[in-house]
C-alpha cells in the first residue's frame, strides 16, 4: 500500500470543495477538482479565488488545481491517492456519486467524505470491501485555510493505517488540528454547537432578550468570535441549521421554521436574523447601507439597536477568558440569567454526550477552539466557573510534540523571567525566548531578555529559539512608551532605546549558537526585525510579516531597513552596475508597509530566505523550530562573519528615489508627511548623500536608521499618527 499522499481529487466545487482544493494546493499537492461539468468546476474555483479572506497562500498556488466534470473526467481520479467527496448534503446524491467512484478508483486509494453530519458508515453501504477499508470521514470547517479543525471519522471497517495516514497528512502537510470523532450524527462540533444554539433560540423566543443582546453576550465576552450567535447563523444558513438539528432530533422554535418557509435563511438570501438595506437618514453607514434586525415575534425587521448591558462593558477589563466568563455567569443581572439558562445546561449536556461522540474531553475542547474560534472549550469553561465536569469522563494526554513550550513551563523549566519575556529550557540543549506581553509589544523587558537569552544560550545551551504560543509573535514596538518619551522630549532616552534594540537584533544575528526565530500571526515592525536577524526562521504558514513603521510616521529603526537592503544585495557582484531597481523594490516593500498574507507570500516579499522553513500546524511550530535548531547544530553552525560591505548607490540612487516621491506627492497619491517619511527612508537605502556608488558597513546603515528614527519622532505629524493608531487601531493619513 502506498504510504505517501502525492495527489488528491476533490469531488464538488462548491463553497467547501473549492476551498479545500485550494488548501491542498497551498500545501504543494496537485489537485483534480471535479463537479457536474467542467464549467461548473471552473466557476467554483473562480468564486473561491475571489473570496476574502483569500483561501490561497499565493496567486501561483491555483496553478496546482486542474478542473473537470464528473461525466468527462471521473475516470482520471484513478491516479489520485486521496479522493474526497464534497457534494451537496443529501444522502442519495452522495451515495450515487460514491458508487461511481468505487468503479474507477484504484485499489488502495483513500476515499473520504467532507459531510458535516451524515454518518460515515451509512454513506458507504453497498460499496466494495476495499473501498470500505479505505473509507472515512474528513470534516473540514469553513473557511478551511483559516479554521484549523478537521474531524477525522473512521468507521468500524476503516483500516487503522488509513486513519493514521490521513491524520498525519492533515496534521503535518495541511497544518490541521486533527481530532478523531466517533461515527455519530454531526460528530463532535456541530452536535454540541447545535445544542447550545437550540437553547439560545428558545431564550430568544421567550421575548426576554433581543437578538442584539444575545449577540453581545455570546461573542467576545465569552471568548468567542465577533459574529457571535445570529451573525454566525446567517453566514452558515438558517436552513442548514434546521437540517443539522433534524439529524440530531433537536426541536427548534416554530418561528425558525417559518423563517425558512419565507426564505429568510441568512446571508445567501439577503435576509435572516439580520438584513442589510439601503441607508435612509442619519443611520447611514460608509457603504450606503444599514443593518436591520429581525423581531422574532412578528418576523418583521426593525432598526438595529445597541445592547446596553453594564456587566458586559465592565467585564471587558478582565483579560483572562475563564475569569471573565465566571464573573458574567455569576452576575445577578440579565447576562447572568441568560448564561445560567443556556450555557450551564449546554455544558452539562456536553458531559453527558462526550463518551458517545468523542474519545476525550481534551478533544472536545480542541474541537470548539479550533473549529468554532472559542478561546477556551467547554470543559475548560466548567473548570473556570466551578461546575463539576464529571470525573468519569476520561482525559487523554496531548501528543508530546504539540505545544512543547507550554509543556516545558508546566514542568517548571523556566530559566529566567520578567513581566514581558521568559527564557525556557525546551530540553536537548535548546533554550527558548518567549515574549508574553499584550500583543507581545516590544519594550525594555523584551530587549533585556533578548540580550540575556543570547548570553545564556552561548554559556549553557546549544541553540536558541525565539517564539511563543500566542496568536501573534509580536505586533511591534510599544508605541505608548515611545509616544510618552517623545512628548516629554526625552531624546536621549529614545536614542538609548533604539541603540539597545539594534544591539539586540545584531546579537541574534551574530550569536555563538544558532538562533531560530519562529514567527506566527502578526509579526510586524520590531517583530519582523527580530525575524530578519535570526540564523534561520521556522515560520507558521499563517504568518503576517511586515515592516509597517511608515504607517505611524517612522522608519524601521531596529535594523530592519539595513537588513532588507543587505539581503537584496547579498548575491550581487562586487561592483554592480545598476543598484536602483533592487533598491526600488526594497523601498516599495518598506514604504508601502507591505505585509505578507502567508509565509509563502513572506518569502516572495523577501522577509523569508530560501533556507527558512514553514510549519503548517501552528501547534507544532516550536517543536519544528527546536528540531531546526538542533539540525543547525549538527551541521556545524559557525558564528557568521560580519558582512564585508553593503552596496549603496549614494546621490544617484537618492535623487531617483526622491523624484519618485515628489511625483507621487504631486499626483496626490501620498500626503505631505508621507513624503517626509519617504525621503528619510530613501536616504538610508541610498547610503546617504554619498558622491558615488560604494559599500558601507552594517553599523553605518544602523546609524542612519537611528538618526532618521529620532528625527521623525520629533515631527508633530508623526506623534499625531502614533496617538491616532493607539486610540483607534488604524493608521492616520496626515
Amino acid at each position: 500500500m502506498t504510504t505517501t499522499i502525492r495527489s488528491v481529487a476533490v469531488l464538488g466545487a462548491g463553497t467547501m470543495g473549492a476551498q479545500i482544493a485550494a488548501h491542498f494546493a497551498n500545501a504543494g499537492v496537485p489537485v483534480r477538482l471535479l463537479d457536474l461539468t467542467a464549467d461548473v468546476a471552473r466557476d467554483g474555483l473562480k468564486r473561491a479565488r475571489s473570496l476574502k479572506p483569500d483561501p490561497f497562500f499565493t496567486a501561483e498556488a491555483i496553478t496546482r488545481i486542474t478542473t473537470g466534470g464528473f461525466d468527462t473526467d471521473l475516470a482520471k481520479i484513478a491516479d489520485a491517492d486521496w479522493i474526497m467527496e464534497a457534494v451537496v448534503e443529501q444522502l442519495d446524491i452522495k451515495r450515487a456519486l460514491l458508487e461511481r467512484v468505487d468503479a474507477v478508483r484504484r485499489q488502495g486509494a483513500i476515499v473520504s467524505s467532507n459531510t458535516s453530519g451524515i454518518p460515515i458508515a451509512t454513506l458507504a453501504e453497498g460499496r466494495s470491501d476495499d473501498f470500505r477499508k479505505h473509507w472515512l470521514g474528513t470534516h473540514f470547517f469553513n473557511p478551511p485555510r483559516y479554521l484549523r479543525l478537521v474531524e477525522v471519522i473512521p468507521t468500524a471497517e476503516t483500516d487503522p493505517t488509513v486513519t493514521e495516514r490521513v491524520s498525519q497528512f492533515a496534521d503535518h502537510r495541511l497544518g490541521k488540528g486533527v481530532v478523531l470523532a466517533k461515527d455519530n450524527p454531526n460528530f463532535i462540533g456541530n452536535h454540541l454547537a447545535l445544542y447550545g444554539v437550540m437553547l439560545t433560540l428558545k431564550a430568544l423566543e421567550s421575548g426576554r432578550y433581543t437578538i442584539e443582546e444575545i449577540d453581545a453576550m455570546t461573542g467576545p465576552a465569552l471568548g468567542r468570535p465577533k459574529s457571535a450567535t445570529f451573525r454566525t447563523m446567517d453566514i452558515a444558513g438558517v436552513d442548514i441549521l434546521a437540517h443539522v438539528a433534524k439529524n440530531l432530533g433537536f426541536e427548534l422554535p416554530a418561528f425558525v421554521h417559518t423563517m425558512i418557509e419565507k426564505g429568510m435563511i441568512g446571508e445567501k438570501a439577503g435576509q435572516g436574523f439580520y438584513k442589510r438595506v439601503p441607508a435612509t437618514g442619519s443611520g447611514q453607514a460608509q457603504s450606503g447601507s444599514e443593518i436591520l434586525t429581525l423581531d422574532p415575534a412578528t418576523l418583521t425587521y426593525r432598526p438595529k439597536q445597541s445592547a446596553r448591558l453594564a456587566s458586559i462593558d465592565a467585564a471587558r477589563s478582565i483579560e483572562d477568558t475563564g475569569e471573565r466568563i465566571k464573573a458574567l455567569f455569576e452576575g445577578k443581572d440579565k447576562v447572568g440569567d441568560f448564561l445560567r439558562e443556556t450555557l450551564e445546561p449546554t455544558l452539562r449536556y456536553t458531559v453527558k454526550v462526550t463518551p458517545d461522540i468523542a474519545y476525550s474531553t481534551d478533544d472536545v475542547d480542541r474541537v470548539m477552539r479550533w473549529g468554532f474560534g472559542w478561546e477556551i472549550g467547554p470543559f475548560e469553561i466548567m473548570k473556570a466557573i466551578g461546575i463539576d465536569a464529571a470525573t468519569d469522563v476520561a482525559r487523554r494526554l496531548q501528543p508530546s510534540d504539540l505545544l512543547i513550550l507550554k509543556d516545558a513551563k508546566d514542568r517548571q523549566k523556566i530559566v529566567r523571567t520578567n513581566s514581558g519575556a521568559s527564557l525556557v529550557d525546551l530540553g536537548d540543549g535548546v533554550l527558548a525566548l518567549e515574549f508574553h506581553a499584550k500583543m507581545n509589544a516590544l519594550g525594555g523587558d523584551q530587549i533585556q531578555m533578548m540580550h540575556a537569552g543570547v548570553k545564556e544560550a552561548a554559556a549553557n545551551f546549544a541553540a536558541l529559539v525565539v517564539g511563543n504560543d500566542a496568536p501573534n509573535f509580536s505586533a511591534g514596538a510599544n508605541l505608548m512608551l515611545l509616544l510618552l518619551e517623545a512628548q516629554e522630549g526625552n531624546w536621549d532616552e529614545i536614542d538609548l532605546m533604539i541603540r539597545a534594540f539594534q544591539a539586540s537584533t545584531q546579537a541574534l544575528r551574530y550569536a555563538d549558537v544558532p538562533v531560530i526565530v519562529a514567527p506566527a500571526g502578526l509579526t510586524l515592525g520590531g517583530g519582523c526585525e527580530i525575524t530578519l536577524h535570526g540564523d534561520r526562521v521556522q515560520a507558521a504558514a499563517e504568518s503576517y510579516i511586515g515592516l509597517v513603521e511608515v504607517g505611524v510616521g517612522l522608519i524601521p529603526g531596529g535594523g530592519g531597513t539595513k537588513e532588507m537592503l543587505a539581503r537584496a544585495t547579498d548575491d550581487l557582484p562586487s561592483n554592480p552596475t545598476d543598484l536602483l531597481p533592487i533598491v526600488q523594490r526594497v523601498f516599495e516593500t518598506i514604504g508601502f508597509a507591505k505585509v505578507s498574507t502567508s509565509a509563502a507570500n513572506a518569502r516572495q516579499l523577501g522577509f523569508l530566505a530560501p533556507t527558512d522553513r514553514v510549519t503548517m500546524n501552528r501547534d507544532r511550530l516550536m517543536a519544528d523550530a527546536k528540531a531546526h535548531a538542533l539540525a543547525r547544530v549538527r551541521e556545524g553552525y559557525q558564528r557568521p562573519a560580519p558582512r564585508p560591505g553593503i552596496p549603496v548607490g549614494g546621490e544617484t540612487v537618492l535623487a531617483a528615489l526622491k523624484l519618485g516621491i515628489h511625483l507621487a506627492w504631486r499626483g496626490g497619491r501620498i500626503s505631505d508627511h508621507d513624503a517626509v517619511v519617504g525621503r528619510a527612508l530613501a536616504n538610508i537605502l541610498a547610503g546617504g548623500a554619498l558622491p558615488r556608488q560604494t559599500t558601507v558597513s552594517e553599523q553605518y546603515l544602523l546609524d542612519l536608521e537611528r538618526e532618521a528614527f529620532l528625527k521623525l519622532c520629533g515631527e508633530r505629524k508623526t506623534l499625531e499618527r502614533i496617538a491616532h493608531t493607539l486610540k483607534t487601531g488604524k493608521p492616520l493619513r496626515n
